[in-house]
């Protein structure tokens, strides 16, 4: 098997834009590996629009969106193996992979992009009592068999979770004929962007519940029905609950990074986000092996997928230009503060950087904010500082650091970024 300079594991969106960035930085030998049986990831199954507004400036269905990235990778003819199952990825870069075609084989690139994507949270996660009767999905596996296999997995629905997904799929079961009852989520506010929660339920006049959860499935073989109750404190509160009849129960609880690879070879993990904890350059703790996407950190929009993605390519290709030597330079840890639940990167080195460029460092908040201050401190200098009227946990937030003013402290050995009040 031909050894490559760069191969991407994962041909959703962070693959494609990762192969495209690095194309155009100087790379050629590109392969990139994928488990299905066609390009695009999850992106092949979200056929409602509102992609591409940042992108491309118009907005487009996920299907559409992934085709502009597939149509581009494919003129740079860009090297792709589908139905590749990618079996292992070790410390120095070799990775294992399988396929009806080539069977087991091995490759040694100079960089590995991890661009694996994430899954949904199962039921099995949740603990919830009852019998494991038919009619339970999660939102992702119902959105598949109604937007891809043709199939309407119940006609009497209740969802758990207001996760995008979650609340996408009540307004498409809803559209398809069925009947949503309720969206209930345990957390006190709506993990999802309020924009679906208008076009989704509002809408439709689909209630969601707040601080509720499911407490118990009836039906042995499908579901009869569930029972909701109200939470207080993570706990059930009793003479709350209420029971609906239903037939289908969709679960929206979250995502979580696809790092079973990331695991294997060694790869730090940083607990919060359960992806790989990286630096400024998207660069794991493995030199060479970088990650974008979903398998870093679960994205709200898949735009600034691709936009992370893409510095992951351009970054991955500098490497490769310099035959692994860069980046020796010194790290500052990046600390959460009041507020912040987790950052990317999570190490910023800043005399790797062009002076003249700004480091884009992304997080998410842990509760409902208003008329709150971001604010990022190099030891306790304070570099940065922007006025923010609402920040939520389902929407991501982003700054961009002046390299320049960071060059400024060079006594600091770390960098906080917090919410103050204003």
């Amino acid at each position: 098997m031909k050894d490559y300079d760069l191969v991407i594991i994962g041909g959703g969106p962070a693959g494609l834009a990762a192969a495209i960035a690095a194309f155009e930085n100087g790379i050629r030998d590109i392969l990139i590996l994928e488990r299905d049986n066609e390009l695009g990831g999850i992106l092949n199954q979200c056929i409602h629009s509102g992609f591409g507004l940042h992108t491309f400036h118009e907005e487009l269905t996920g299907p559409e969106y992934a085709g502009k990235f597939i149509r581009q990778v494919q003129e740079r003819g860009i090297a792709c193996k589908l139905n590749t199952m990618v079996l292992n990825l070790d410390s120095d870069k070799h990775i294992t992979a399988v396929n009806r075609k080539d069977g087991l084989f091995t490759l040694h690139p100079k960089a590995v992009i991890l661009a694996m994507g994430c899954r949904e949270r199962p039921r099995g996660a949740l603990n919830i009592p009852g019998y494991r009767p038919a009619g339970i999905y999660t939102a992702g596996t119902a959105q598949r068999l109604v937007n891809m296999e043709g199939y309407l997995p119940g006609r009497n629905v209740v969802i758990l979770g207001s996760g995008d997904i979650g609340l996408i799929m009540a307004r498409r079961m809803t559209l398809e004929g069925a009947k949503v009852q309720v969206v209930a989520e345990l957390m006190p506010y709506s993990s999802g962007l309020k924009r679906n929660i208008v076009q989704c339920l509002d809408d439709f006049g689909i209630p969601l519940k707040l601080s509720h959860t499911v407490v118990g499935i009836q039906g042995k073989y499908r579901v009869e029905g569930i029972t909701l109750a109200g939470v207080e404190n993570g706990r059930p509160v009793p003479g709350t609950e209420e029971h609906y009849a239903c037939d289908t129960l969709l679960i929206s609880c979250g995502l979580i990074p696809e790092n079973e690879l990331s695991r294997g070879a060694g790869i730090e993990l940083n607990p919060a986000t359960n992806g790989p904890a990286v630096n400024e350059s998207l660069e794991t703790s493995i030199p060479g092996v970088f990650a974008a996407g979903n398998v870093l950190h679960v994205h709200d929009l898949v735009d600034f997928v691709s936009e992370e993605a893409a510095a992951a390519g351009h970054h991955a290709a500098a490497f490769i230009r310099c035959g692994g030597n860069e980046g020796k330079e010194r790290a500052l840890q990046v600390h959460c503060g009041n507020g912040v639940r987790y950052t990317v990167p999570e190490f910023i080195r800043p005399h790797a950087v062009d002076p003249d460029e700004k480091i884009t460092l992304r997080f998410r908040v842990s509760n409902v904010y208003r008329n709150m201050r971001v604010a990022v401190y190099a030891g306790g200098a304070p570099v940065y500082r922007r006025k923010r009227p609402v920040m939520t946990p389902g929407e991501m937030e982003t700054v961009h650091l002046d390299v320049c003013t960071l060059l400024q402290h060079p006594e600091a050995n770390h960098i906080t970024v917090t919410l103050e009040e204003v």
